[in-house]
C-alpha cells in the first residue's frame, strides 16, 4: 500500500508541477490531502457512476452497522468503569463472581451471527448488481490487457488500439451509455481499480473478467493497479476520460485516422523504423508492427507517458527515449543509447503524431 500511495502521490505532483520540481517533506501531508479531495482524486466515497454507488451505499451501511456496534460497546465499557471503580472505604476483596448466564451467552453468540448474516446478504446483493448485470445492446466494448507496466486498450468494434489512456462516453441518465470492459493479462496479475466509477476488478493470465462503468459526468478519473505485479506497480496508473458525446466522436475519427507526421519529422521516422523501436511498438501507417510495447499511433495526442507517470512533453518524452529507468526502474523497455541528433528527430516525430 505504502508504494500504491507514494506512486499516486508523485503522478499527481508531477501533473500539478509539469515534473519540474520535487517534492519535499513539508508539502507531502497537504498535497496528499489534494489527493484526496482535489480534482484528481481517487475518493471511494465520491462516485461518479452505477457500480461506485452502489459500492459506496454497501460502505456506508457497512460503517453505519460498525459505529454502532462501537458505541455500544464502548459505552457498556464506559460504564462498567465509571461504576464499578474502586473507591475509597471499598473492602480489599473480589466482589462476587456470578457464573454462567444463559441470556448473555446466548445473546454474544446470536446477535453476532445476525450481523454476519446481514453483511453477507447486502454484500451479495451488491456483488450480484454490479458483476450480474445483463450487458446492454448499445454497450461500447473494450478491451482491456495489463502488462508490466501498462495499459492496453482494444475497441473491437471501432477498429482502436491504444495505450494507458481510456476513453469513454459520459453516461446521461436519459440516454444511459454502458461502457463494457473484458479484461485480461499478458503476463503477470494485474488490477483495474478507478475507485470513482467502481470496484477493483483483477487480471489473471489465461482468465478473462469483465466490469461496467457508466460515467456520469465528463472528465477525468484517476485509477490505479491495485495489484502488486512488479517493481513498477506503483506507477501502472489509470486515467478514464468520460468526454461528453460530441469530444468522443471526434476522439474517435482521430484515433481511425493513420497517424500523420509533420514534413519536417520525416527524418526522425527513419530513425524510428531502422531501429529496435519496431521490434515491440505499432504506428498505424508505417511499417511498425510491433505488439509487445504500447501503440505509438497518436502518442504526441495523450497527456502523459509511461502509464501516467509521467507529463508528456518533448523534455520528457526524450529522456524516456534515452533511457525509461530514469523514470520507472525495473520498465521492461531498454534504453535507445541513441545519439543526440538521432534522439532529437525521433523525439520530434512521436511528438507530431497525434
Amino acid at each position: 500500500m505504502g508504494s500504491m500511495w507514494a506512486g499516486r502521490f508523485t503522478a499527481t505532483w508531477n501533473r500539478a508541477t509539469g515534473g519540474r520540481l520535487k517534492p519535499s517533506r513539508a508539502v507531502k501531508i497537504p498535497a496528499l490531502l489534494a489527493i484526496w479531495s482535489g480534482p484528481y482524486s481517487t475518493n471511494i466515497f465520491a462516485p461518479k457512476g452505477t457500480p461506485a454507488q452502489s459500492i459506496f451505499g454497501l460502505s456506508v451501511f457497512v460503517l453505519g452497522i460498525c459505529l454502532a456496534i462501537f458505541l455500544i460497546v464502548g459505552g457498556l465499557l464506559t460504564f462498567a468503569v465509571i461504576r464499578y471503580r474502586s473507591r475509597p472505604g471499598d473492602e480489599d476483596s473480589e466482589p462476587p463472581q456470578i457464573y454462567g448466564s444463559n441470556l448473555v451467552e446466548l445473546s454474544w453468540t446470536v446477535i453476532p451471527i445476525l450481523i454476519i448474516v446481514v453483511l453477507f446478504l447486502a454484500s451479495t446483493r451488491i456483488i450480484f448488481v454490479t458483476q450480474k448485470a445483463a450487458k446492454p445492446a448499445n454497450a461500447l466494448d473494450v478491451v482491456v490487457i495489463g502488462h508490466q507496466y501498462w495499459w492496453e486498450y482494444r475497441y473491437p468494434k471501432l477498429g482502436i488500439v491504444t495505450a494507458n489512456e481510456l476513453h469513454v462516453p459520459v453516461s446521461d441518465p436519459e440516454h444511459p451509455q454502458v461502457t463494457y470492459l473484458t479484461m485480461s493479462s499478458a503476463d503477470t496479475d494485474h488490477s483495474f481499480w478507478v475507485p470513482e466509477l467502481a470496484g477493483k476488478t483483477d487480471l489473471i493470465p489465461n482468465k478473462v473478467n469483465t466490469m461496467w462503468i457508466d460515467p456520469t459526468r465528463a472528465g477525468l478519473y484517476l485509477g490505479q493497479c491495485a495489484q502488486y505485479c512488479g517493481v513498477q506497480h506503483a506507477k501502472m496508473l489509470i486515467r478514464v476520460y468520460a468526454d461528453t458525446p460530441e469530444q468522443f466522436s471526434a476522439w474517435v475519427a482521430d484515433q481511425q485516422k493513420v497517424a500523420l507526421q509533420a514534413p519536417s519529422a520525416a527524418e526522425g521516422r527513419e530513425v524510428f523504423l531502422h531501429n529496435a523501436c519496431v521490434n515491440c511498438h505499432s504506428v498505424s501507417g508505417t511499417d511498425a508492427k510491433g505488439i509487445f510495447g504500447p501503440d505509438l499511433s497518436h502518442v504526441g495526442g495523450r497527456a502523459t507517458i509511461a502509464s501516467g507517470a509521467v507529463q508528456n512533453t518533448p523534455e520528457n518524452l526524450r529522456a524516456f527515449i534515452n533511457n525509461p529507468a530514469d523514470f520507472k526502474p525495473g520498465a521492461l523497455m531498454p534504453a535507445m543509447h541513441l545519439n543526440d541528433h538521432d534522439l532529437n528527430a525521433v523525439t520530434q516525430y512521436l511528438s507530431t503524431l497525434k
